[in-house]
């Protein structure tokens, strides 16, 4: 089964434009998430899924040499920018990781994969502490191509077009989600926001003392517990 993690990215955010390309402890953020996402054993190619529009010309040309896969389709229609990239790719199972999440880690993003693969649900993730004990930031969300392309038929709101995945979360009727907690009890922490949304969250980031090895268990090590 082929296995391609798409990386959901784009310079055009309103809260915080050109994310991807601020520099975090030496770094453009983009760089964390797709050297994390390689960690990944299970995946068999990572590919950064943009947008058409020009202001990504810069994305695309600042990964293009170093040799990252890029896919450009719809800006809005992310849902139909998937199908897209996942067809152009030859995936038969879809790992969907946020660029917003620069401390993802392969490590998750397996145990994710094995998961999915063992427990037959159409559907699992262990992105955000939804029913889990996951910190938010540091795992994915998967999928099976197929199941990508029939969402993509019948996903007609434009709130699930643009956010790709929601119409599964909005038909629980229909299909099967599942998540996990992490096997390692230090990693049960659902108190910690790791992801970068907002100049709050990036100097937050900017000011810890990280790099782009770093393990979730060094990670969780230095935080205090919030909650």
């Amino acid at each position: 089964m082929k296995t391609v993690a798409l990386i959901q990215a784009r310079l055009g955010s309103s809260r915080l434009p050109c994310k991807m390309m601020l520099s975090l402890h030496g770094l453009p953020v983009i760089d964390w998430v797709v050297r994390r996402v390689r960690r990944a054993t299970l995946v068999d190619e990572v590919v950064v899924a943009t947008s058409t529009q020009p202001e990504n010309d810069i994305l695309e040309h600042h990964l293009s040499r170093q040799g990252v896969a890029v896919f450009r389709g719809p800006e809005d229609d992310v849902l139909e920018r998937f199908r897209l990239a996942g067809a152009a790719y030859g995936a038969e199972q879809v790992v969907r990781v946020c660029a917003d999440n620069p401390l993802i880690w392969g490590g998750a993003i397996d145990d994710l994969i094995r998961f999915w693969r063992a427990a037959g649900c159409d559907y699992a993730y262990n992105h955000i502490p939804r029913g889990n004990l996951y910190p938010d930031g540091l795992g994915a969300e998967t999928l099976s191509f197929a199941l990508l392309e029939e969402v993509a038929r019948e996903a007609t709101l434009p709130e699930h077009r643009e956010h790709c995945l929601s119409f599964i979360w909005a038909h629980p009727e229909r299909y099967t989600i599942r998540t996990f907690d992490p096997a390692d009890p230090a990693l049960h922490r659902p108190d910690l926001k790791l992801d970068m949304d907002t100049p709050a969250d990036y100097r937050y980031l900017a000011l810890m003392d990280i790099h782009p090895d770093i393990t979730p268990e060094e990670l969780v090590a230095m935080l205090p517990r919030t909650a």
